[in-house]
Formats: C-alpha cells, sequence, structure tokens
C-alpha cells in the first residue's frame, strides 16, 4: 500500500518545487521591471561613488580617463574633398533614416537619442581642461567686477557635465535618454566639445578670440554641419560672454545657454529663441541640503527673507539695488553683500537654510545662480527678474517650487512682504516638499544620474529633433527666389506676474 501512495507523494513534492520556482521567476520578473513613478526610481546607483564637484570630477578625470598624448585621433577635414564627404554623408543619412522610417514605429520621435560627440583637436579640449586644473588655485583672479574667475567657469560648466557623461563606457553609465553615436551618419544631434567659457576667462584676450576663429572653422568645415547649416549642432555657450565674437556665424546652431535675455544686452536679435536653444541651470555654488538636512531645517526657518549677493549689478539687474532701498531694516529680513571664496559661500549656505524664502532678483542677465542655490538649500525663491526663462519648462512646473512676482509690485513700498506674509501655511509645506524632490533636477554629477539636469537636457532636446530635420531638409531644397525662410523664431517678452494666494 506504500508502494502504491510514493508515486503520488513524489509527484505532489515535484509540483510545488515547479510552483515555488515559478513564482520566484514571477516576483523577481517584476522587481526588476523600471516602475513608471518617477518618486519609486532611485537617485543613484547604489555601487556607485557620485561626484558633484566640479574641481574633483575634473582631477579625477584628467588623471585616469583623459588621453596621455595630444596626438590622439580627430575629426579634422582637410583638402576639398569637402563637397564629397558632403554628399556621401548626405545619402548614408537619407539610407539610415528611410531604414529606421519604415522599422520604428515611432520614429522620428526617439528615446534614447543619438549623439555624434566630435573628436576636436586637444586645444579645444584636453588642453583647457588642464589650463583650468593648473591654475584653479589662483583666487586672486578676478573679472573686472571682482567675481573669482575659477567661480565663475564651475558655475557655467555644464559643457563639462555633458561631455564627460557622453564619452563614457557605456558600461559605466546610468543614463537611458541618450547613446553616443560612433557613425555620423547614425546620429540624431551632433555635440560640440569645446571649452568657450574656459577659453574666454583663462586665455589672453587675443589668443582666445584666434582660438575662437579657429574652432569656428574647424566646425564650419565638418560635412555635416555643411549639410544642415549647423542645426543639428549643439553648442555650449552657456556664459553670455563665451564665443561672442564669432557667434554670428553658428546662430542656427542649438546653443546651450543660462538664459534667453531678450532685452538685447547680450544676445543679438535673432541669434536665441527657445524653439532652437535650451536653458540649462547653473552649478550651484552650495551644497545639496538632503532629506535630512531639510526635516532638521524646515521647521526652525527663522528668517522670512533673504538674499546675500553683490547687491549692485549691471544692466537688468539694477533692480536688485532698488530692492535693497526697499527692504533693508524690515522685520525678518536679512541681505548681505556677498564676499568670495568658501567664506562667503558657508555664509550663504548658512543663511539660505535659515530662511524660509530667499530672494531671486535678476543679476546682470535675467538668471541668477542664486535661484539654483535656493532650490537646492529647501529655500523658497522669490523670483523678481521679468524677462527670466527657466530651464526644462517643457518639463518642469516651476509654480510648484517658487514665487513669482513681478518688478512693479515688487518695488512697491511694502507690497512683498505683505505679501509672503499672506501665504498659507501649507502651500508653503507643499512647495518645500516639491523642493524636496526637485533638487536632483539642478545636480550635475558624475556618473550622471536618471532625472539629473544632463538627463532633461536630453529629454528636452528629443522634443526638438522633428523641428530640426524639418529646417535642415528645407534649408537644403529652397531655391533661389523663393519666399523668405521661416525660422519658427518666437520671442515674446516674457513678464512675470504674480500668483494668486491660496
Amino acid at each position: 500500500m506504500a508502494g502504491k501512495h510514493f508515486p503520488r507523494s513524489k509527484s505532489r513534492i515535484l509540483l510545488c518545487g515547479l510552483l515555488i520556482i515559478g513564482f520566484s521567476l514571477v516576483f523577481c520578473l517584476f522587481s526588476s521591471y523600471p516602475l513608471r513613478n518617477p518618486t519609486h526610481l532611485q537617485f543613484t546607483n547604489p555601487n556607485t561613488n557620485v561626484e558633484t564637484s566640479f574641481v574633483t570630477s575634473l582631477d579625477h578625470f584628467l588623471t585616469h580617463k583623459a588621453p596621455k598624448f595630444s596626438s590622439a585621433r580627430d575629426d579634422t577635414v582637410h583638402g576639398e574633398a569637402q563637397d564629397d564627404e558632403v554628399t556621401k554623408l548626405d545619402n548614408e543619412i537619407y539610407k539610415m533614416e528611410v531604414d529606421r522610417l519604415y522599422s520604428d514605429p515611432y520614429y522620428p520621435v526617439d528615446l534614447p537619442l543619438k549623439v555624434y560627440v566630435y573628436n576636436m583637436p586637444s586645444k579645444f579640449t584636453y588642453d583647457l581642461l588642464w589650463l583650468f586644473s593648473k591654475t584653479y588655485k589662483e583666487t586672486s583672479n578676478l573679472t573686472s567686477n571682482g567675481s573669482p574667475v575659477h567661480r565663475l567657469i564651475e558655475q557655467h560648466s555644464i559643457d563639462y557635465w555633458l561631455w564627460v557623461d557622453l564619452i563614457a563606457p557605456e558600461s559605466e553609465r546610468l543614463l537611458k535618454s541618450v547613446i553616443r553615436a560612433h557613425r555620423q551618419e547614425e546620429a540624431d544631434l551632433f555635440y560640440v566639445p569645446f571649452f568657450t567659457t574656459i577659453s574666454f576667462f583663462l586665455l589672453e584676450k587675443q589668443q582666445c578670440k584666434a582660438l575662437y576663429r579657429e574652432a569656428l572653422k574647424w566646425i564650419t568645415d565638418q560635412p555635416a554641419w555643411k549639410r544642415s547649416g549647423g542645426r543639428d549642432h549643439i553648442i555650449p555657450v552657456h556664459h553670455p560672454w563665451s564665443f561672442k565674437s564669432v557667434r554670428r556665424a553658428v546662430k542656427n546652431a542649438i546653443w546651450l545657454l543660462p538664459d534667453m535675455d531678450s532685452t538685447g544686452n547680450w544676445y543679438k536679435p535673432g541669434q536665441v529663441f527657445l524653439e532652437k536653444d535650451l536653458i540649462l541651470p547653473y552649478v550651484p555654488n552650495v551644497d545639496l541640503c538632503d532629506a535630512k538636512c531639510l526635516a532638521e531645517t524646515n521647521q526652525k526657518r527663522s528668517t522670512l527673507l533673504f538674499l546675500r549677493g553683490r547687491l549692485k549689478r549691471n544692466a537688468g539687474g539694477k533692480i536688485r539695488s532698488r530692492l535693497v532701498a526697499e527692504l533693508s531694516g524690515a522685520d525678518g529680513v536679512i541681505i548681505e553683500e556677498g564676499t568670495a571664496g568658501e567664506g562667503g559661500k558657508a555664509a550663504a549656505q548658512r543663511g539660505m537654510r535659515k530662511s524660509l524664502y530667499c530672494l531671486s532678483p535678476a543679476g546682470d542677465t535675467p538668471s541668477s545662480a542664486r535661484l539654483f542655490d535656493a532650490i537646492v538649500s529647501g529655500c523658497i525663491p522669490v523670483i523678481v527678474s521679468d524677462e527670466l526663462e527657466l530651464p526644462f519648462e517643457g518639463i518642469l512646473d516651476y509654480r510648484k517650487i517658487a514665487i513669482f512676482v513681478s518688478s512693479s509690485d515688487a518695488l512697491k513700498p511694502g507690497w512683498l512682504l505683505n505679501f509672503l506674509k499672506g501665504i498659507s501655511p501649507a502651500r508653503i509645506k507643499e512647495m518645500q516638499q516639491n523642493l524636496a524632490k526637485y533638487s536632483r533636477h539642478f545636480l550635475y554629477s558624475s556618473p550622471a544620474q536618471p532625472l539629473g539636469p544632463e538627463d532633461l537636457v536630453w529629454r528636452m532636446m528629443a522634443g526638438k529633433v522633428v523641428n530640426i530635420k524639418l529646417h535642415s531638409r528645407r534649408s537644403e531644397r529652397v531655391v533661389e527666389g523663393s519666399r523668405s525662410r521661416c525660422t519658427c523664431e518666437c520671442r515674446p517678452s516674457n513678464i512675470t506676474t504674480a500668483p494668486g494666494l491660496s
């Protein structure tokens, strides 16, 4: 009788084992599947060291990853074969695009973007990085308005963070929104890795202008540039003075900018507009106030409104001195003249972490690094800059983390403080919670993190690709005598207004 039951018992054990294995496989499958809700995404890979300091990251990059010799292969084009190369590239791109059109149901709206990174001669790339690395301790090196040169370069180092991520081995990269194309015909966009800000500040004036002219010739000699007129090329010109002497010749390219400045003080009419270019955040000057820090500071923010920085600025920044005159001495308001160096950074960081609101008026340009310092400090920005355009606004809703006030309202006696005091505690708490979530979008790092600024750059770029292709092809086929070429330029004045209270 025992013999009759043994096979059945054995089969039950086998069946239970198979069920356990099956459930385990299903659990593993679902647990490894990427979640759609971004609040569940990890900020970093737990097995990866993340570096957010430009100086530290650059030192590691130059020591461990930069080529040891400057004779590495580059993409320089020589001789009279350029026109043939343009035709050849055009035919290869046509074949590639036709294949994608008929095989990819979502083409040309597609991620990841495929970006070709030019291998430029080292005098435009590695040599400039080494120049910064060897001289950054010279803190006495100041601009004409008193700003530390190397700190300004760090604030505008978006060119470094994007480039280092793009050229990193795929095994070390975390972003899924962009991959590096190794053949030009496969590329959606072309990245020009010329460090325009370093060259502007650290080279002699005539030496810088000569290097700009060399870079311009090198870029515009490229077959891909000639084919599209540069419309699918990305040029980082994040400091408003960088590449200024040759900008007119590259105005069709996608510029990576700190703002638009439609007043005309920094960019000529027709050079910059939202449909073509992309606004990127400054690199914050203060350290991130993380979740633990926010939990400790949000209940202790005793200052109502804080401002520390240069209180007299030029152009659109003249609003600062008028705001200082209006607000100085008011109860709950701290306004301090900024100072350079680590002492100034520490004072700004302490002040922001003790304050409920941080005043963010225009600088010499409509934008200011102070805005991003406030965000990563958990201090609600009060933006007084009528011409300001913001980074990644196609993705991020800044109304959830900042207060927008028109200059005319902010200068009315007593208006701004009464306005801020009337904002409900519930809304303040909600904005503080949103700041905690949004900080990650403004922290450049190596390796670049999902939902960090580098990632959002490429997500925003994906929305431009179809329009870029349209204008590139249209420019290639428009004949002499046809109607004026459409630029689809949209540059209405961006006048901010104060939102209603909740």
